[in-house]
């Protein structure tokens, strides 16, 4: 069975802590194994390619390294301050996230 992660993908996050500290973005990609996500716009690496179909030209290409999940928070629906993320039933019985901070259900 996989563990069940606070942060799914397409949640806006921000990095709490790291090198992207205060940075805001996307999440594109979660990984369970690994406990980490692929945030848009943060923890950028340079990459070198050699030419392919893709590039032609090769060279350096930014793209965005995985974040540990523990450094990521997701902001609230109602405030727009990072929160953190609890679970309860709602109203149809069904599981939900929701923010402790503003108790707003997380969609």
């Amino acid at each position: 069975m996989q563990k069940k992660l606070k942060i799914k993908k397409g949640d806006q996050v921000s990095v709490i802590a790291g090198e992207s500290k205060g940075l805001k973005g996307r999440v594109l990609k979660v990984d369970r194994d690994k406990d980490r996500a692929i945030v848009e716009g943060v923890n950028m690496v340079s990459k070198h390619t050699k030419p392919n179909t893709k590039a032609p030209q090769g060279g350096i290409l930014k793209k965005e390294a995985p974040v540990h999940i523990s450094n990521l928070m997701v902001i609230d629906p109602a405030s727009g301050l990072p929160t953190r993320v609890g679970r309860k039933l709602n109203d149809k019985n069904k599981l939900v996230r929701y923010s402790k901070k503003s108790g707003e259900e997380i969609k």
